[in-house]
């Protein structure tokens, strides 16, 4: 799929989600991976219900996907980094095993994306202190990310302490460049702060690991109206893939290919797959990114 330093992935979380287990529970894993084949990307990351990593190995092997990482949920302003880092090397341990390239980091102490509290207005925040031990501590798990040869990447994200620019721009300045990294998501910080690329065009020689994800305006305006939680929001349908929604990603794989990025694209939209037929949306988004993005590919190596 067009420039061969980017690989296409598309998330599980269109078949299956893990913070509300019980929507889509009827997708097995050969499923997700089947529609993966047959939508055409090169692989996924991993989900919370997928298996050890041999046999997940073996699933992967069959149908030539790849991993590109896994989220994790670190709580390093409450529990302290070195209580956290037993579980990321466990964390990293598998991730190795099935050939990742990335560790997903999202500091979740006060996170309300899975509660019910209003996502637009009643976002946590960190004391000067708390900044203090997340930055420090990011650091030490980004150490133990190379390791394992991995690259530990920063998701911002809603309803976290960093979710935006000025979030992003601080955590940025304040860890070491050589161990933190960044996750890029679209659609996470256009409904945080309605602009999608200041931060990409601030942080590109930091990003890593990058997310597609759209968003329906209309939605994203009701859901804010009304007071929706995350969770409410993209039951409601807030999210969308690409193509399909109101973000113009000719701007932004403009910039990656520009700057001659190297690594993961992965389509990522929280929906209710009983709602959004999860191979449908992965063929539209198929469709967008062969229509309008890779054609790109080509603009940009012509004399």
């Amino acid at each position: 799929m067009g420039n061969q330093s980017i690989s296409w992935g598309i998330a599980p979380i269109g078949w299956r989600n893990d913070d509300i287990p019980e929507i889509g529970a009827e997708n097995t894993l050969s499923h997700l991976l089947s529609d993966i084949v047959v939508a055409g990307f090169e692989g996924t990351e991993v989900g919370g219900f997928f298996p050890e990593a041999h046999v997940l190995n073996k699933e992967l092997q069959l149908r030539n996907l790849r991993i590109a990482g896994q989220w994790f949920s670190s709580y390093i302003v409450r529990d302290g980094v070195e209580e956290v880092s037993q579980a990321f090397h466990k964390h990293c341990e598998y991730l190795k095993e099935v050939h990742a390239t990335v560790a997903i980091v999202s500091e979740q102490t006060y996170s309300i994306q899975g509660t019910g509290k209003n996502v637009f207005t009643e976002k946590p925040s960190f004391t000067d202190k708390e900044w203090n031990h997340l930055c420090q501590g990011l650091n030490e798990l980004g150490k133990i990310a190379e390791q394992y040869d991995l690259k530990l990447v920063f998701h911002h994200h809603m309803g976290t302490g960093v979710q935006t620019l000025a979030e992003v721009n601080r955590l940025m300045e304040n860890t070491d460049s050589n161990y933190v990294h960044l996750l890029y998501d679209t659609g996470h910080i256009y409904v945080s702060d309605r602009d999608y690329m200041s931060l990409l065009n601030k942080h590109m020689d930091r990003i890593k690991h990058v997310h597609f994800k759209d968003v329906r305006q209309t939605v994203r305006d009701q859901c804010h109206q009304v007071g929706r939680s995350f969770l409410q929001s993209f039951l409601a349908g807030m999210f969308t893939v690409p193509g399909d929604g109101c973000i113009d990603f000719t701007k932004v794989y403009n910039k990656l290919l520009e700057s001659d990025y190297s690594g993961w694209i992965v389509i990522e939209a929280e929906q209710d797959p009983s709602i959004a037929h999860p191979l449908e949306y992965a063929l539209k988004a198929r469709k967008y990114i062969d229509k309008e993005l890779l054609p790109l590919n080509m603009l940009l190596i012509e004399p």
